[in-house]
Formats: structure tokens, C-alpha cells, sequence
């Protein structure tokens, strides 16, 4: 195992991209070493990390292997599971849509999926046999409900309080990590049935709303999933490697996904979640989660970020091409907090307090400036597999960081390359 470790640790200096004026040349080597300790450490098998300051690529590197058996090197054009970074895009595809007039953000989503109509609160549950009482809510759920997470509707099977994963066990309701049966007519339908967790408005409650959001997109635009952002997003944005099914002569890009056992990182072999075979993003399913479904490279996530930096404007200097997307007032308004005084953070996954969410990000504002070296109207988050992202419009400046691990411990690595990062900054 150590000397499996050693040759990652060579491989992460030969696969680099050299740091640009940007970042202070001695100080970026601390980010070098953040992710050399946990590779080192075994906390992950290899790593791609991209950051962009002022539109201009300042550091792009690989690091380790995208698959350890193989000896397959990572490099900065890999594919990875991006679970719920998927969210950001669902959120901005329907954004356009709402340009468009489809819809009011207070909307209730009933209006367009009526089985939404008079939703019903748990009270009580169960635990024998997952049975449960309820009560109506005290209002319906809206689109901006959806939007920000802010509906009662809870996750299934992942991240979420226990009494909600057995009731949606039960009635069959899939994550949409990874799902392939089905489709989302059919399981936004039965979501639709359950119970909500609590009163629409009352709490962040991480959860379904953006596979329901994808589901809308669906409905208000005619067309798959897929092939609405193909069309309004992933082409305009040129973000060539973004797919919820990847086609054959790119599936040899996927990162292999890892998971701690019995202290040493080993390839997952075994169904994760609900069942969902790891390699999902290889097979051609039905279901198209706007939550959690899509793969990537880190340079076309970076495209996507960048339109909010460029005020909704889609920027090829080399082609001399500018389009816009969405309006600046649009990109305001998703950027903008949208969780109100005593709307309190659910505990799966656990939130900092004060927590600030917006139209599909986490927000930087001054109710919570000090927990990060974000700027204030920083806008950020992240995917189950490790992945990590943000952008700072001060600063100027987008940071990803990928990994591919399932139910890693080493979460803060994000965090660390965060702070790694901002220390190496120049004005």
C-alpha cells in the first residue's frame, strides 16, 4: 500500500498545470499539499483541482489516479459523479424558463403537477411498520419552495431524517443518485402522495425538490431533461463532457469510484444507495434526476460558474463570441438569500447557523461572513462523491475540487482546499 502511495505522490507533481500571476507562487504549493496529505493518508485515490481568478486559468491539476488498479493516471479532463452540483443547473434551467413566463416563483407547484394539491404534514410515525398520521399544511408548495429547498419534501435513502427515508422506502420513492428505473411522470407522482416533513416555508429541508424542479422543466418546455439542457445550457455554455448518461467513447474518462475499508481506500464493488449500480453513469436509464444525476469535468463546471460572474453572459473572447443566457437581474435574484428570518436548517445533512440559501446555491451574506473566507455573495456547494465547488464575484475567483468517494469521512477536504486556496491569493 505505501509504495502504491508513493507513486501518487510522484504522479500528482508530473500531471500540473503551473500556477499563473494570481496566486503567490510559493504560497500555491500549500494547495499542492493538501492534497498530496490525503492522498498520502489514503483518504482518497487522486484528485482533479481547478481555479480561475479574474477569467484566467491560475491553477489546473491532476493528481494521483483515476483508477488505482489500472494505473490509470488522473488527468484534469476526468469525468466524475457530481450528484447534487447537478441542482445549480436544474436551478438555472428553470430560471430560464421562468424568463420565458412558464411560471411565477410563488407559483404552487400544484398548478402544473396537481397531485401536489392540499399536501398533508406527518405527526406521527410508526416505526414497526412505517405507518404514519397527518395533518394539512398549513399552505401548498410553490416553485421557489422547490427552489430553495424550503417545501417540506424530504430525500430518500440519503441525507435525510430516518422517519422520511422508511416512509419513502415504502411507497417506492428512488434518491435519483444514480436511479434508472422509471421515470420522473411516474415518480414525481408518488413523491407527491407522501407526507411532507414539516410546513412548506418552515424549515431548509435538503431534499426531492430539485428532481420535482427537473420534472416542471419537463412540462413547462416540452422536452426531456436531457434535452432541454443540452440545448439551453450545455451547449450554449460549450460544456462538452456533461451528461446524465455518458455516451461509449467518453465512458473510459469516468473516475473510478472509492470507499473506505477496513482503513485502506478499495474500488466500490457493490450496489450503493437504493441499489444503484456505482458504474450508473455507463448505462442508458429513465429516470432523469435534476437533483443528482449528472457527470462532468471540472473545466465545464467552471463554464457553468462563470456565466454568474459574467452577469448571466456566455464569454468566448478566442471565438469573439458573447451571448446572454439569462439576465443580470436573474443572476441577482439567484444569488440572492432566499431563506427568511427563522427559517431553520435541517439536521441531515447538518448546516452551519446562520445558513443562507438561494435560488440553487448556498450563499456567502454578513449573517455568516465569518465561517469562511468567502466574500460576501460567495455561492457554493457540493456533490455526495466529494466534489466541491464555489465562486467568490469579489474576488473574481471559481474553486473546484473533485474526488470520487462514497460516504467519504474526509469531507473537509473541501474546506481545506478552501482555505488553501484563499491564503495563496494576490491582489
Amino acid at each position: 500500500m505505501k509504495s502504491i502511495l508513493t507513486v501518487i505522490a510522484a504522479l500528482a507533481m508530473a500531471l500540473t498545470a503551473y500556477a499563473q500571476p494570481g496566486l503567490d507562487a510559493q504560497r500555491t504549493s500549500r494547495i499542492d499539499d493538501v492534497i498530496n496529505r490525503h492522498i498520502a493518508a489514503g483518504h482518497i485515490p487522486g484528485a482533479t483541482a481547478l481555479i480561475i481568478r479574474h477569467g484566467q486559468v491560475v491553477y489546473n491539476k491532476a493528481f494521483g489516479y483515476a483508477d488505482v488498479a489500472s494505473r490509470r493516471t488522473m488527468q484534469t479532463d476526468n469525468i466524475f459523479r457530481i450528484a447534487s452540483q447537478t441542482k445549480a443547473i436544474t436551478s438555472l434551467g428553470a430560471m430560464i424558463l421562468w424568463e420565458e413566463g412558464k411560471f411565477q416563483l410563488d407559483d404552487p407547484v400544484s398548478k402544473f403537477i396537481p397531485a401536489f394539491k392540499n399536501p398533508r404534514v406527518k405527526v406521527f410515525f410508526n416505526p414497526k411498520d412505517s405507518s404514519y398520521t397527518t395533518r394539512p399544511a398549513t399552505r401548498e408548495i410553490t416553485v421557489r419552495d422547490l427552489l430553495r429547498h424550503t417545501s417540506g419534501i424530504a430525500y430518500a435513502a440519503v441525507f435525510s431524517d430516518p422517519q422520511m427515508q422508511a416512509i419513502y422506502a415504502k411507497a417506492g420513492v428512488p434518491s435519483g443518485i444514480g436511479t434508472m428505473a422509471s421515470d420522473l411522470k411516474t415518480k414525481i407522482a408518488l413523491l407527491a402522495q407522501q407526507p411532507l416533513m414539516h410546513d412548506p416555508g418552515q424549515a431548509f429541508t435538503y431534499g426531492l425538490n430539485t428532481d420535482v424542479l427537473g420534472y416542471l422543466i419537463e412540462l413547462w418546455s416540452g422536452q426531456r431533461l436531457d434535452v432541454f439542457l443540452q440545448q439551453r445550457v450545455f451547449t450554449p455554455l460549450d460544456m462538452q463532457d456533461t451528461y446524465f448518461h455518458l455516451p461509449a467513447d467518453k465512458q473510459k474518462k469516468l473516475v473510478t469510484l472509492y470507499e473506505e475499508a477496513d482503513g485502506k481506500m478499495q474500488p466500490v464493488n457493490h450496489p450503493i444507495y437504493e441499489g444503484v449500480d456505482p458504474l450508473f453513469p455507463n448505462h442508458e436509464g429513465t429516470y432523469l434526476s435534476g437533483g443528482a444525476g449528472l457527470v462532468s469535468t471540472a473545466a465545464d463546471y467552471a463554464k457553468f460558474l462563470t456565466l454568474f460572474l459574467q452577469n448571466g453572459k456566455y464569454i468566448n473572447k478566442n471565438d469573439n463570441i458573447s451571448k446572454t443566457i439569462i439576465s443580470p437581474a436573474t443572476v441577482a435574484l439567484m444569488l440572492t438569500n432566499q431563506l427568511d428570518k427563522g427559517v431553520r436548517p435541517s439536521p441531515l445533512p447538518a448546516q452551519p447557523e446562520p445558513f443562507r440559501f438561494s435560488l440553487g446555491f448556498a450563499v456567502e451574506t454578513k449573517a455568516n461572513d465569518h465561517l469562511m473566507p468567502y466574500s460576501i455573495g460567495t455561492f457554493s456547494w457540493g456533490g455526495a462523491f466529494n466534489t466541491h465547488y464555489w465562486a467568490d464575484p469579489k474576488q473574481d475567483l471559481i474553486g473546484i475540487i473533485f474526488t470520487q468517494e462514497y460516504l467519504s469521512p474526509y469531507w473537509s477536504i473541501g474546506d481545506e482546499f478552501k482555505v488553501a486556496v484563499y491564503q495563496a491569493l494576490e491582489d
